[in-house]
């Protein structure tokens, strides 16, 4: 069984390193380091995890088909590394109330908590959070700053 895991584990790996065939040299050379040290794949799969963010249309908390392949990569990491903790943050751009944006981002980051765990990831490793229209990732008045603050990040908590 743990023969398994370590086959997955290096599958999953092989996959993050075709993802990033078009990276750097420097790049290539710290990404097959991290697949012989196990603390810097481990770092390799927080920082995966981390990246990436799940954007969303107005007024919307469906997760979009574009997002798909990202979600599936995290889990896949997360069920690799069971003691990783994720937090998903629910977020939403400044037009509408206080309490509004709290329930759509609360909305949001469960989508997403949903999704998650459809493809195999154990509850226990995630929460969410809504922080509504509190914490916006850039500040601007335009559709392309609301959609940006549109959307789910993703906080390794623990791992």
């Amino acid at each position: 069984m743990k023969s398994l895991k370590t086959l997955g584990l290096v599958m999953v790996m092989a996959l993050a390193l075709g993802l990033g065939a078009g990276c750097s040299k420097k790049t290539e050379m710290q990404t097959s380091t991290s697949t012989e040290d196990p603390a810097a794949a481990l770092n390799a799969a927080v920082q995966t995890i981390t990246d990436g963010i799940v954007y969303f249309d107005y007024d919307k908390y469906d997760v979009k088909s574009e997002y798909t392949g990202m979600l599936q990569q995290k889990a896949e990491l997360m069920k690799a590394y069971p003691d990783i903790r994720v937090r998903i943050e629910g977020n939403c751009d400044e037009r509408g109330t206080q309490e509004y944006n709290l329930a759509l981002g609360e909305r949001r980051a469960r989508a997403v908590y949903d999704y998650m765990v459809m493809l195999g990831v154990n509850p226990d490793q995630l929460e969410m959070i809504s922080y509504g229209k509190e914490r916006p990732a850039v500040s601007g008045d335009s559709e392309e700053a609301w959609a940006l603050n549109r959307r789910d990040n993703f906080n390794v908590i623990a791992r």
